[in-house]
């Protein structure tokens, strides 16, 4: 059972204190691929490099469409956590456990389908494919890990444990560059060393991971059942619910990933100098969310606990002072590219047309990171609040309207059309959430009342 937080709860410093873990454990994952590069581009042939890129592209559109474990998972603790209901803690969080471990193993089974079509999709062939079909045969015995991985993130999250998360993610991926560097290029096994360096990585992180989530859960052990709840994670009507939830994160997340295809797609359609620019944008942009993510993972876990506790004032609270952060940090990173972007991108790239392609992209870019504070914060509201349906309809409509805007824009007025039509969908992204926003507050209400 849970204490009752402080009446001022949660502080600035209480959102800050559980946001800056998830940031640096977000930071610590472009890292390993980083390191992945450099060993196969230092020891291993350019068909090496290519397989690395794309059986690695393959395993993370597949793991991706899988996102729900972590967020609906985060949602059902932290509202459990907020009740101080340490049976419906257990429940939920070893519900999805079991859940990532059987997808896991389904992925396993599924391979070869996988394999057969999936790299010849994105344009896998001759030495490539063959490299690349031996580094997802090993990898993919690694997914049971991998999203009991992800089950586990959502739990740490929804439990406030933000540092248990982090020592989690600097496990994993310290062990992995490690071993990276070790079977790939001291022992010149190439692509296979890395799949078998991450192999041993997951699992050993998940083994870790389940071992210190036992540990927290048996000392928040308070209630008459058993610590393995059995019958209750089997219960027909709750496992109906959660895969009700989980099936709307992942139309939600198809519908995101259609969206950033479509950009990739309108940027090819511009030419080759466009793709490559965008692709270096987008990565500004991937590493700019790493912070905002870092409040918006805290903002799931306090209004889902604000939730649970049937507390509007706390809500609110939590809804406001996550806000007030967020938005200084969105306006910080703003600035920092506008002042500064140049460096960041002559850091990924020297060739000048893209170079000047993506500067004279600059302003959109910072607008881009500043306005999608809206998006991220309400993201993490309705995840912490388990609103699936309104988060899927949301991106849906958003997705589509982004669709039309930019095929409408992007003829008429190239990459600044297609950097418009970005603004205006992530504004949609945050308006069409907004305006499911006061049914939360009412439902808040009525169950506090």
């Amino acid at each position: 059972m849970t204490s009752d937080p402080p009446p001022d709860s949660p502080t600035y410093r209480e959102i800050l204190g559980r946001a800056w873990p998830v940031v640096l454990a977000s930071v610590s994952t472009p890292l390993l691929g980083l390191v992945d590069t450099a060993v196969i581009g230092q020891t291993q042939s350019a068909a090496a490099l290519g397989a690395i890129a794309v059986g690695s592209l393959a395993l993370s559109f597949i793991y991706w469409a899988f996102g729900f474990l972590r967020m609906s998972t985060t949602g059902f603790v932290a509202q459990a956590e907020g009740a101080g209901d340490s049976l419906a803690v257990r429940v939920a969080g070893f519900r999805a456990l079991a859940l990532g471990g059987a997808l896991g193993g389904a992925l396993c089974l599924l391979q070869w389908p996988l394999v057969a079509f999936g790299l010849p999709l994105l344009g896998a062939e001759g030495e490539v494919q063959e490299l690349s079909r031996a580094y997802f045969g090993v990898r993919i015995w690694a997914a049971p890990a991998t999203l009991m991985t992800y089950a586990l993130t959502g739990i740490f999250i929804g439990l406030g444990e933000t540092r248990a998360l982090l020592a989690l993610q600097l496990l994993l991926n310290g062990l992995n560059i490690g071993l990276d560097v070790w079977l790939a290029g001291g022992l010149g096994l190439g692509v296979r060393g890395i799949a078998i360096g991450t192999l041993i990585a997951e699992w050993t992180a998940a083994g870790w991971g389940c071992w210190l989530l036992l540990r927290m859960l048996r000392t928040r052990h308070a209630d008459a059942e058993p610590f393995f709840p059995w019958a209750r994670i089997r219960q027909a009507d709750a496992l109906c619910a959660n895969m009700v939830a989980n099936g709307n994160i992942m139309i939600r997340t198809l519908a995101l990933l259609t969206g950033l295809a479509w950009v990739t797609r309108q940027g090819a359609l511009l030419g080759e100098t466009t793709l490559a620019a965008n692709h270096v944008l987008l990565g500004i942009i991937s590493f700019c969310a790493f912070f905002l993510d870092g409040i918006a993972f805290s903002t799931e876990a306090l209004t889902g606990a604000a939730k649970g506790r049937r507390d509007l004032v706390r809500f609110d609270r939590a809804v406001w002072r996550s806000s007030v952060i967020a938005t200084g940090v969105a306006l910080t990173l703003g600035a920092v590219l506008v002042l500064g972007g140049s460096s960041f991108i002559r850091l990924l790239t020297t060739i000048t047309p893209v170079v000047s392609a993506a500067e004279a992209m600059l302003p959109l870019v910072a607008g881009y990171v500043v306005l999608s504070v809206g998006a991220f914060q309400l993201d993490g509201i309705f995840i912490g609040t388990t609103s699936t349906r309104e988060m899927r309809n949301a991106a849906v409509v958003s997705a589509a309207c982004f669709v039309l805007v930019s095929s409408g824009l992007t003829p008429h007025w190239g990459q600044t059309g297609l950097w418009v039509a970005m603004l205006i969908w992530i504004l949609l992204r945050a308006l069409t959430l907004a305006f499911y926003f006061p049914a939360i507050r009412r439902d808040l209400r009525g169950n506090s009342a």
